[in-house]
């Protein structure tokens, strides 16, 4: 058995555990690590759960595109956020998360040759979920702002794509694509009739009066795009396990199956918390995300004293920056180091495909003010030294 192979030994390992064990052998560490926020679900979410001790039959499985009452608040959120309407060409399914609703359409739409388009830096579950399912990522690199390429993703596109892939607001980077580039990108997914997958689980993180846009919402558009969504971030749902994914109509068969044989249903105690979530009051996401914004600020203030050590470019959403590091050394030996000699914690670029040269992506939702800034202090102090001593002068 020691010999036994899979396809999995081509996959890359989660950097997430990886990081997490460094922290753990170094005490006192502050992360600035994992994408998640510091705060909790809103009371409205607890208060749904004695609703489904109350239903005896909640102990049974329940849809497999989720409870009725969910996907019915959830299209009216839709509509009202995104303008996106629920009509004959598309349909939504709730999933454990979205990372499960991206691997359910890979799934879907793909035959195991097949290729998908990521920008890099990409979200390293993406393209995980790509090989596992026997299909190639072809990559293809933003800009030096990380803003997309449109004609270089028509350029990548073979016999063989299946989807473009956009992040917005973007992990690792933290940008905002504009209307404009969605728009495009929607445009040459049409032209050749292949699909869009849009991940929207940043969608209300968005800074200086700066908007987010959903492709889905763009006229004729619902045959093709397929947009991804999370309560993980905004409504600090991580462990819940609660995505939902917009699809369009045809593809319901078949996303159906995969999430059948995977899952069979979301977790019903989940979606009674997603449901009681939606009623939360506006306050409550406005005052949370009005926080990491202030967060935000001091962060990037502590960054600016890097200007000549890092290129720190211009992020208007998600909660991350993502810093391109002036010096030879290895991304994660420097992870490794910040972690063992500054007790502070970030994720190395490599694990989101960015091999040429040192990045870091640092991510700001967890903390609040007062760590935040000791963080970011000992992270600015760390890259100094760290830098200099890899210095060629």
């Amino acid at each position: 058995m020691e010999s036994l192979t899979s396809r999995m030994q081509a996959i890359q390992s989660p950097i997430i555990p990886v990081v997490g064990e460094l922290i753990k052998n170094s005490p006192g560490t502050i992360s600035l690590g994992q994408g998640v926020v510091y705060y909790s679900p809103p009371p409205e979410a607890i208060e749904f759960l004695p609703k489904f001790l109350a239903e005896e039959n909640n102990h049974l499985y329940k849809s497999v595109e989720g409870i009725p009452p969910l996907v019915r608040a959830l299209a009216g959120k839709l509509q009202a956020f995104n303008g996106i309407e629920i009509n004959g060409e598309n349909c939504i399914v709730v999933t454990a998360g979205s990372n499960m609703g991206f691997m359910n359409a890979i799934l879907a739409i793909t035959n195991p040759g097949d290729e998908i388009i990521l920008n890099t830096p990409y979200y390293f579950n993406h393209e995980m979920a790509i090989a596992m399912a026997g299909c190639h990522a072809i990559l293809v690199a933003t800009d030096e702002n990380y803003q997309l390429r449109t004609e270089a993703i028509s350029q990548a596109i073979t016999p063989k794509t299946r989807a473009i892939v956009t992040i917005s607001p973007n992990n690792p980077t933290g940008v905002v694509y504009s209307e404009a580039t969605l728009h495009q990108v929607n445009e040459i997914c049409r032209i050749h009739g292949i699909y869009h997958i849009s991940d929207e689980a940043y969608e209300y993180f968005t800074y200086d009066g700066v908007k987010h846009f959903s492709p889905g919402a763009f006229a004729g558009s619902s045959k093709y795009t397929i947009s991804l969504y999370s309560l993980s971030k905004a409504y600090g749902f991580a462990s819940w396990r609660i995505g939902y994914m917009v699809i369009p109509q045809h593809l319901l068969a078949a996303v159906k199956k995969v999430q059948d044989t995977i899952l069979i249903c979301p977790p019903v105690i989940s979606q009674y918390a997603a449901l009681g979530a939606l009623q939360a009051k506006q306050e409550y996401l406005q005052e949370n995300i009005a926080a990491i914004s202030q967060v935000r600020k001091l962060v990037l203030k502590s960054l600016n004293r890097l200007e000549n050590l890092c290129t720190i470019t211009p992020a208007n959403g998600a909660f991350y920056f993502f810093l391109k590091v002036h010096t030879p050394m290895d991304a994660f030996e420097l992870v490794k180091r910040l972690i063992q000699e500054y007790k502070v914690a970030v994720i190395p670029g490599t694990t989101f495909g960015v091999e040429n040269q040192c990045y870091l992506r640092v991510a700001y939702g967890a903390l609040q003010q007062e760590t935040a800034k000791e963080g970011i202090e000992r992270l600015v102090e760390g890259l100094q030294n760290l830098v200099a001593e890899f210095s060629p002068n």
